[in-house]
């Protein structure tokens, strides 16, 4: 009876020090696990923390008229807007690049090498087009927000339609080209 009792005794002495042993483990486990969650939210915040800088920008070729795509701004438009295709890059700098051409009603051609940023809503002129094809580069080298509510809104109608999500850039240069082309605006996209 005696030995009955021991082991008795012993068994449960075992499955304590087993409960204790597994507890030591599961606090191992947690508190390498919250180091890890700790210095990846630190990597994560590192990140954001990071100024934000802008890539040095190469002028692309002079537009086509084969490779333009007219774009819808407003119903009280005094120009039309097109952007050339070939143009249209996304940086590392999530800074959208497309060279935009605007016509007069009496004919008259003005080209621009641009960039909007989504994430402050955003536009920048980088050059003006000259009749030879070249360019000069602009001598503003500032960012501007981008005006909503003028008849010729053509930066705030590529931002909003076609280029931004939000404040995050709306895919690769490739879908910004479909979309144009098709005259399919991030609207459009949401609600089929």
């Amino acid at each position: 009876m005696r030995n009955i009792v021991r082991t008795s005794r012993d068994l449960r002495s075992g499955s304590r020090r087993l409960r204790i042993v597994q507890k030591l483990v599961s606090l191992i486990l947690l508190s390498t696990m919250g180091v890890a969650m700790a210095q990846s939210f630190d990597e994560d915040y590192d990140d954001e923390s990071k100024p934000w800088q802008e890539i040095a920008v190469q002028l692309p070729p002079a537009p086509k008229n084969e490779d333009l795509l007219p774009f819808y701004v407003s119903p009280t438009a005094t120009q039309k807007f097109f952007v050339d295709a070939k143009s249209i890059s996304v940086g590392s700098d999530n800074v959208v690049r497309y060279t935009l051409v605007s016509i007069s009603q009496e004919g008259a051609k003005n080209i621009s090498y641009e960039g909007i940023r989504c994430a402050t809503f955003e536009k920048k002129v980088y050059a003006i087009g000259q009749e030879d094809g070249s360019w000069v580069r602009s001598r503003r080298n500032q960012w501007d927000g981008i005006i909503r509510g003028y008849a010729n809104r053509q930066h705030a109608a590529l931002a909003k339609d076609y280029f931004c999500e939000n404040t995050t850039v709306a895919g690769k240069a490739e879908a910004i080209v479909y979309r144009i082309k098709n005259k399919k605006t991030l609207t459009d996209s949401l609600l089929n």
